[in-house]
C-alpha cells in the first residue's frame, strides 16, 4: 500500500479526461496488466451484500473483514477525495494449468493453489500501478494517489466488475468470458474524475458446476459463500484446529483450494501467465507430501522466501501437511514420518498428527484384511 499523496486535483476538461482513460489502459498493457478498467464509487448493493455475510458470521475469524465498517464498501471514506478507481488485471495461470485436476487425483502429492506457487502477488501488483500513477503524474501534474491488492479493506471484485474487468459468478471469484478467472486484481484509488467503463454482464447461466464440486459444501447458494466451510480459509485464515468434519474432504490441499476454478467450465479460455514472477517454484510445485512434511522451520522460511505461503508460519503448513498425509494413500514411512514428528512441534501440529496415525493405522488394517 502506496500513502496517499495530498495534492490539489489537477483540472482537465471532458476530451482531456477521455483521451487520459485511453492512454491509461494503453499505459496498463505496456505494463505487463492482462486488463485495466475505470470504475466509479458507488458500491451500495456490494455493501448489502457484504453486510449480510457479516451478520451470519460467514467470515469465520477473519474479523478484519467487519473492522474498517463501510470503509471497505465506500472508497471515499477509505481514501479521501478519491473521485476514480483504476482496477487493473494480471493472470496467473502457470503453462500447466490443465495438469492441476491430475494432481488432486494424487494422493500422496501436495496440491498448493496455483496463484500460490510463484512471488507474492502483491509486490508485483502494487509495484506495477505505482509505475502506471507515476505516468499520469508525468501527463497531468501531481495527483492523489493509494494503491491496493488485497491490501487493504477494499472490495476489489466488486469495483473490478463495475470497471468491466469480468462479473462475479456464483462462486463469488470474478470471471472474463475470453480468459476465465486465474488472475489477481489490484486498485489505484485516483482524486482524478475519470471516465467510467460500463459494468460486466454476468455469464453463468443455469450453471452450478462450481457448487457441484466444491469439496466441503462451502459455497451455499449461488454467489453465496461460508467461508467457515472453505478450504482456503481452513487451511490458510484459520490459525486453530481445522474441524474434523472437514478434514477428509481436504484430501491433498495442503494450502488452499481451486476446485471452483479448475471445473469452471469459462477457464478453458484461461490465459498462461506472462509474468515471469508468477512461474511455479520447483521447491513447491507438485512436491511429495512427505517431502515437504520434512521441512524444518528455517527450510520453511527458506524455500517460502517471498512467497504468499510465508504469512501462514511453519506450525500451520505442518498441520495442513498432516492432514493430508492422514488423507493419503496408506504407507509404512507416512506412519513412520508422522511418529517421528509426533511431540516435536506443538500442540497443534500433534492433535493432527494423531487424527493422521488413526486414518493411515484405519488403512493398513483395511489393507491387511483385504
Amino acid at each position: 500500500m502506496i500513502a496517499w499523496i495530498m495534492t490539489s486535483p489537477p483540472t482537465i476538461n471532458h476530451t482531456e479526461r477521455e483521451i487520459l482513460a485511453n492512454d491509461i489502459k494503453q499505459w496498463g498493457a505496456e505494463l505487463g496488466f492482462d486488463a485495466v478498467g475505470i470504475a466509479d464509487l458507488g458500491l451500495s448493493e456490494h455493501e448489502d451484500h457484504l453486510n449480510r455475510w457479516l451478520e451470519l458470521n460467514r467470515h469465520g475469524e477473519m474479523e478484519y473483514m467487519q473492522r474498517h465498517g463501510s470503509k471497505r464498501s465506500r472508497p471515499q471514506e477509505l481514501v479521501p477525495g478519491t473521485l476514480s478507481v483504476i482496477t487493473a488485471r494480471l493472470d496467473y495461470a502457470p503453462t500447466d494449468i490443465q495438469n492441476a485436476e491430475n494432481v488432486l487425483e494424487q494422493g500422496d502429492i501436495a496440491y498448493i493453489s496455483r496463484y500460490a506457487l510463484g512471488r507474492d502477488y502483491h509486490k508485483v501488483m502494487r509495484a506495477k500501478l505505482k509505475k502506471l500513477a507515476t505516468k499520469i503524474e508525468a501527463r497531468i501534474g501531481p495527483i492523489g494517489y493509494r494503491v491496493f491488492s488485497d491490501s487493504a479493506p477494499v472490495l476489489e471484485k466488486a469495483l473490478a466488475e463495475k470497471s468491466g474487468l469480468g462479473w462475479i459468478g456464483k462462486h463469488t471469484n470474478l470471471l472474463d468470458s475470453k480468459t476465465g478467472s486465474w488472475f489477481f486484481l489490484g486498485e489505484l484509488f485516483l482524486d482524478v474524475e475519470l471516465p467510467t467503463d460500463e459494468i460486466a454482464s454476468n455469464h453463468c447461466g443455469s450453471c452450478q458446476r462450481c457448487i457441484e464440486v466444491c469439496p466441503t459444501q462451502a459455497i451455499v447458494a449461488p454467489y453465496e459463500l461460508d467461508a467457515r466451510k472453505c478450504i482456503s480459509y481452513l487451511t490458510i485464515e484459520l490459525k486453530g484446529e481445522i474441524p474434523q468434519e472437514f478434514r477428509s474432504s481436504i484430501g491433498n490441499r495442503v494450502y488452499g483450494c481451486d476446485d471452483c476454478q479448475l471445473f469452471c467450465p469459462w477457464n478453458k479460455f484461461a490465459q498462461s501467465s506472462r509474468e515471469d514472477d508468477f512461474k511455479p517454484r520447483k521447491d513447491l510445485h507438485d512436491r511429495q507430501l512427505l517431502a515437504l512434511f520434512a521441512w524444518d522451520e528455517d527450510t520453511f522460511l527458506s524455500k517460502t522466501e517471498g512467497s504468499a505461503i510465508r504469512r501462514i508460519g511453519h506450525q500451520s503448513w505442518l498441520r495442513n501437511l498432516a492432514v493430508g498425509l492422514g488423507n493419503a494413500p496408506y504407507s509404512q514411512e507416512i506412519i513412520e514420518s508422522l511418529q517421528a514428528r509426533l511431540g516435536t512441534s506443538s500442540d497443534l501440529v500433534d492433535e493432527h498428527i494423531g487424527w493422521a496415525l488413526s486414518e493411515q493405522y484405519a488403512k493398513q488394517a483395511d489393507q491387511a484384511e483385504g
